[in-house]
């Protein structure tokens, strides 16, 4: 679940380092981090095969949500995945840029079709488990795929490459799914019952975060108009 964010595309600016080390609360640590692991690889591991380890992580973490409605010991193979995804998904593009191998457009594509993927996969698994009604895990992935569309048009009509929303990224996402997964191991889902719906302590994180998703989408939605209004006053003449 990276982003919506990766790599910028050639043609494409992107914003300065300074102003990315503030979005997110462990972008600094990771900028840190990253590219020691990176360096630290052997040589036959490419970026695709950590693209590749990421796949199997969301995979990984999807299939063990589901597997919860027979035994709960799953969720320790869904924190596993969590480190494998953060590990193949965060990884890829600092490895190629510690060894000068980008290539923009490539990895731009490849980033974000994976990257829908596993927000999709993960999603459905925490909806076909016992922790999270499927229609929260819905909206959650709705709102996110809808925030990432956000920033393919952003790219598009300001040719700048904006990264990522608030101070809450991938990283912080997985580091919370991985808390409430042992808050589940150790007391439990914390289920109650509003009008004959069962709701657990996951449904409350998970409408808290699909309604701060769309309160983001709205804010920045809402500013990308009035610059482009600015920049295109209604009543202006083109020129073909």
């Amino acid at each position: 679940m990276e982003g919506p964010g990766g790599a910028a595309p050639s043609g494409v600016q992107e914003k300065d380092d300074a102003e990315r080390k503030a979005t997110f609360v462990l972008t600094r640590f990771e900028r840190w981090a990253l590219p020691r692991i990176a360096a630290s690889l052997p040589s036959w591991v490419m970026p695709d095969h950590l693209t590749g380890l990421g796949i199997f992580g969301a995979t990984l973490i999807a299939a063990s949500y589901f597997c919860t409605r027979w035994t709960p010991g799953w969720l320790w193979v869904a924190n596993l995945g969590l480190v494998i995804h953060w590990l193949g998904d965060s990884l890829d593009g600092t490895l190629a840029r510690v060894r000068k191998h980008e290539r923009p457009k490539y990895g731009f594509y490849l980033d974000h079709i994976t990257d829908a993927y596993s927000t999709t996969a993960i999603g459905l698994g925490l909806g076909f488990s016992p922790y999270m009604l499927l229609s929260v895990a819905l909206a959650i992935v709705i709102a996110y795929l809808v925030l990432s569309i956000n920033v393919y048009l952003e790219t598009h009509v300001f040719k700048v490459f904006r990264y990522g929303y608030g101070i809450t990224g991938p990283t912080e996402a997985r580091l919370i799914l991985l808390g409430l997964n042992l808050i589940a191991l150790v007391i439990g889902p914390l289920g109650f019952t509003v009008r004959r719906v069962d709701f657990t302590v996951f449904d409350i994180v998970g409408v808290a975060a699909a309604l701060g998703m769309i309160a983001l989408l709205l804010t920045r939605a809402g500013r990308n108009l009035r610059e482009l209004g600015r920049l295109e006053p209604p009543g202006t003449p083109r020129h073909d």
